[in-house]
């Protein structure tokens, strides 16, 4: 497998703190992101590249892993068990043998962690856990609103899997088992998938609450009266009463966005009304907008 530099994929350096990580990869992300570069063939493959580079130098044990070991990270703990068994082992051989200098510990070494030949009983074989994926997904507020199923392709096979209504912008789910496959029968890694939310034209998302504005004519925020607007789920009527201000406020409760994973619960709808001016008045509504005036 070639040497993948993820420091160089994000353009950054082995000092960039943790700021600098997470602003490089969002940088690139939106570059390359392969919904704003349908004609570009190779935009899927560097999304998926500085994905990886941003999974694995944003977690600080996983950076730490990688800075040590490079490519051979994901196996860090493989390496260090070996390390200590081939270590001890070679302990116990010089106290029993003292001065034979017969050992060959990087050979013992690789031994240890990938075991010896049968009938050896100088090391069991390691069965070192699959690579682990990451993917991106993007959806609307609507999408994100109900829970619904999609497929993805991994590594060529197909997954299905079902998103839970009310996932966050930047939240990373785990599925287990659909990473890297394992050596030797070891487990496969896992695929962790990161989903990013698209605005809405008409609703503002802040945790499970929404906010909205709806313009309100003149006469309606005067006198009051009813008027229906739109909500995540459909239209409602609402009653206005009589002297809404401009900048005025109303909440729906239970019509915000769904709860993550808790059926049935939902946040709450907040409406800013805006009152609408008229405009293009006629003589005689002018006529009486000035007598209100004298009044």
């Amino acid at each position: 497998m070639d040497y993948i530099d993820y420091y160089k994929i994000l353009g950054i350096d082995k000092a960039a703190t943790p700021a600098l990580i997470k602003k490089a990869y969002r940088k690139l992300a939106r570059k390359y992101h392969p919904d704003l570069n349908p004609d570009d063939k190779g935009a899927k493959a560097n999304f998926q590249q500085i994905n990886e580079a941003n999974e694995v130098l944003s977690d600080p044990e996983k950076r730490k892993k990688y800075d040590q070991y490079g490519k051979d990270w994901q196996h860090a703990e493989q390496f260090e068990n070996a390390r200590q068994q081939q270590s001890q082992s070679s302990n116990n051989r010089r106290q029993a043998f003292s001065g034979s200098g017969n050992e060959n510990d990087f050979s013992d070494f690789f031994e240890a962690f990938f075991g010896g030949a049968p009938g050896n009983s100088r090391g069991r074989q390691t069965r070192p856990r699959g690579e682990d994926y990451t993917a991106q997904l993007t959806l609307n507020l609507l999408e994100a609103s109900v829970s619904h199923q999609q497929t993805l392709t991994v590594n060529g096979k197909n997954i299905r899997i079902t998103i839970p209504a009310g996932i966050e912008n930047d939240q990373t789910i785990k599925i287990a088992g659909h990473g890297g496959q394992g050596v030797n029968g070891g487990a496969n890694g896992d695929l962790y998938i990161s989903f990013s939310i698209i605005n809405h034209p008409t609703f503002k998302r802040l945790g499970n609450n929404l906010y909205t504005k709806v313009s309100l004519d003149l006469y309606t925020a005067v006198l009051g009266g009813e008027i229906t607007t739109d909500t995540l789920d459909g239209k409602v009527k609402l009653t206005i009463k009589p002297g809404m201000q401009n900048g005025g406020k109303l909440k729906l409760k239970g019509k915000g966005f769904p709860v993550y994973k808790k059926e049935g619960q939902f946040g709450d709808l907040f409406i800013t009304f805006s009152i609408a001016i008229p405009t293009n008045l006629t003589d005689n509504q002018k006529a009486l907008f000035a007598e209100l005036a004298r009044m």
